[in-house]
């Protein structure tokens, strides 16, 4: 009997997937791809104590998606043990 074949579960997206650096965008600061919002942006509500659904609104052009992937792949990063 063989075995069943493993799921295999799609790697999870990094940083880099969703923000880019480009020198011709907001002169190569790091922005959520796709739009000209730069990232630093999401932290700066973040530290002044809005929530994530007040930067979303104020910047339509980025997705919760986005938002929560870029905050886990962090996350991941800052914890991840070489």
């Amino acid at each position: 009997m063989t075995e069943p074949a493993k799921l295999q579960r799609p790697p999870l997206p990094t940083r880099h997937d969703i923000i880019h650096s480009d020198p011709e965008i907001m002169s190569g600061v790091w922005v959520f791809r796709g739009t000209r919002v730069p990232v630093d942006t999401l932290f700066h509500y973040l530290s002044a104590g809005d929530d994530l659904d007040e930067f979303l609104d104020s910047f339509p052009s980025v997705t919760r998606d986005q938002a929560v992937t870029l905050l886990e792949a962090i996350g991941r990063e800052l914890v991840r043990r070489d």
